[in-house]
Order: C-alpha cells, then structure tokens, then sequence
C-alpha cells in the first residue's frame, strides 16, 4: 500500500476506546497535542497521569507535526472529559466517523481480544493505525493481523516498557555482564493486558529467539519461565497487586550482574508516540513486525500454558 509516508505538515489523528482501569486517551492526548487544561484534568479518574503530567516542565509537552483533533470512548461521557483535557476539537459519534478525517488513529485500548474488531474498520479503509498493547491474546486474532501485515497494511503495536530510558542502553548491549544466563521482571496486574509490558521489558535486552513458555502460576500471579536459544532463563512474574514490583529487572551473567527499576513513565509515553509519528512520516515501523509478532506467541502461549496446568508451550508449536 502507498499510504505511508504522510506528507502534510500536521497529521491529524484520533484517539479511540477506553476501557476501565487504562487512562491512556488522557495522557497520549496531552502529550501529543502538548498543552492541556490544568482544571479539566484535576477531575481526571488517573491520579498516576495526574502526577507525572504535571510534573513536565513548562514547554516540554507535545510532539511537532502532529495533533490529536478527533477523539471517541466507548463511554460517550469520557471523549467530553478527554476532549477538556487536551484541547480536543472534535467529538465523533461513533468510532467509524473518523474515517476521511483524519490521517492515521490510536486504538488506545488494552483488551487484546478486541482489538481485531477495533481496528477492522480503519485497516479496511488503508487507514494507519497504532494498536494499544498488547496487540491481541489468542492465536486467530494473530493470523488476522499477520494476514493484514504481508498485505501491507499499515498497522503498528509496542509496549511503552520497549522505549524505557532505564532499559535502553542495555538493549542487545549486555556484553560487560559476560553471556546472559538469568533475567527476571516483576510487573503488576493480569498477564492477558499486562504481561507484555514484562516481555516487551526484557525482549530487546534478549533479542529475538524464544523456545518456550511455561507458565507455572495462577489467573492472579502469573509465574512464567521462557527459554532462550542462547541459553537464557527468563523468569517473569506477573501479579494483580503487586504494584510495587512494577518494572523491576534483573540481568545476571557469567561475569556480572545488575538491577534496574523502572521510574520514568512519561519519557516511555513519549518516545513510543514519536516513533508512531516517525513511522507515519517514514513508513518504516519502529519495532519490525517479525519482533511483534514473536512477542504476542510469549503472550498466547503463556495464556494456554496456565490454563493447560502449567504445560511448557514450545513456540514452534506457535507457527
């Protein structure tokens, strides 16, 4: 397909979906169109987005070349609210209404096993699309979006966890810690929405190559061991409230080891929304498709592992 790349001098987007507990069309708003209304935005349900926007100096919000200039939640009272925050011009009725409007959108919902339908209307209509994480959570919506990618389809998908400054420089750059033998990530809430934030934390560290899942735990604490070809053990741990662990990382090897802790979730925000921006400039995904689609076979097989009583899931088993 020739949609991309966009040309004109401000894309226009619009921010789609909300569903309970992910205040994401709050806070991506705020950040791309880079100003917000101080008063709309105390009456925010999300203290954390609260928090850290507030604490960005004067200046430092927004991302050149771009506006968020529709927006539509599944709760028509939410888009009103949202629409407040960010300077949001316009209110559509229904998802659908968008199309000729806007140059590319944000399905900004993290319910894998929705967002096939989500995005359908926009695929369909060659519309670029950025899909919340994570991308989907069972194998059929992955062959649909694998079927829309080898179409040419301009659809992307990361975890905000990929961009973390506290990670990046250890991204396939481990070699002062010798040969990686140990990572493990602890991460809050459900495996379905929240797991690939913890594979999507150690995944670039690791790159590409995973033999197994085994997921050991539970609905509410997820216990999950992968297994890398380059002799890796992956131990993650996934658990509803355990939101003191979120984004802490352990990278041992046969020389040294270290930990690191994730703290800075605007800067992840941030950059992820760039790249979404860059790619729509460019035409070149910020994460290559091959990764993505990798990432979401840890997330189905570490589904169908604890639901088959622990069973290591191989991903060959996966194509």
């Amino acid at each position: 397909m020739s949609v991309l790349p966009i040309t004109r001098d401000e894309i226009r987007l619009a921010m789609l979906g909300m569903v309970e507990g992910n205040g994401h069309p709050y806070s991506w708003s705020i950040i791309i169109n880079g100003s917000y209304d101080a008063k709309a935005l105390a009456a925010c349900p999300y203290p954390v987005i609260k928090d850290y926007i507030a604490k960005q100096p004067p200046g430092t919000l927004g991302i050149p070349g771009a506006k968020v200039t529709h927006v539509w939640t599944d709760d028509p009272a939410d888009a009103v609210q949202v629409a407040a925050v960010a300077h949001i011009p316009n209110i559509a009725k229904r998802a659908e209404d968008v199309i000729g409007e806007v140059d590319a959108v944000l399905v900004a919902t993290d319910k894998g096993f929705e967002h096939v339908e989500r995005a359908r209307p926009f695929i369909e209509a060659g519309i670029p699309v950025f899909i919340d994480k994570p991308l989907c959570d069972n194998r059929l919506d992955l062959a649909t979006f694998s079927k829309w990618v080898a179409e040419g389809k301009p659809l992307i998908s990361s975890s905000a966890m990929r961009f973390a400054k506290e990670y990046v420089p250890y991204h396939r750059a481990t070699h002062a810690l010798g040969q990686l033998r140990h990572v493990s990530a602890t991460m809050a809430k459900s495996w379905e929405a929240y797991g690939i934030h913890a594979l999507e934390t150690v995944y670039p560290i690791t790159g590409p190559g995973y033999v197994s899942v085994q997921n050991i735990g539970d609905a509410n604490s997820n216990i999950v061991h992968l297994r890398h070809r380059d002799g890796i053990d992956v131990i993650l741990q996934v658990t509803r409230d355990m939101g003191g662990g979120f984004g802490m990382v352990t990278l041992a090897g046969t020389a040294a080891g270290l930990q690191l802790k994730f703290t800075d979730t605007y800067h992840a925000f941030r950059t992820q929304l760039v790249g979404f921006v860059d790619y729509l400039r460019t035409g070149k995904p910020p994460v290559p498709w091959e990764e993505t689609r990798e990432l979401m076979q840890l997330v189905i097989a570490g589904i169908e592992s604890r639901e088959q009583g622990g069973r290591r899931v191989f991903l060959s088993e996966m194509d």
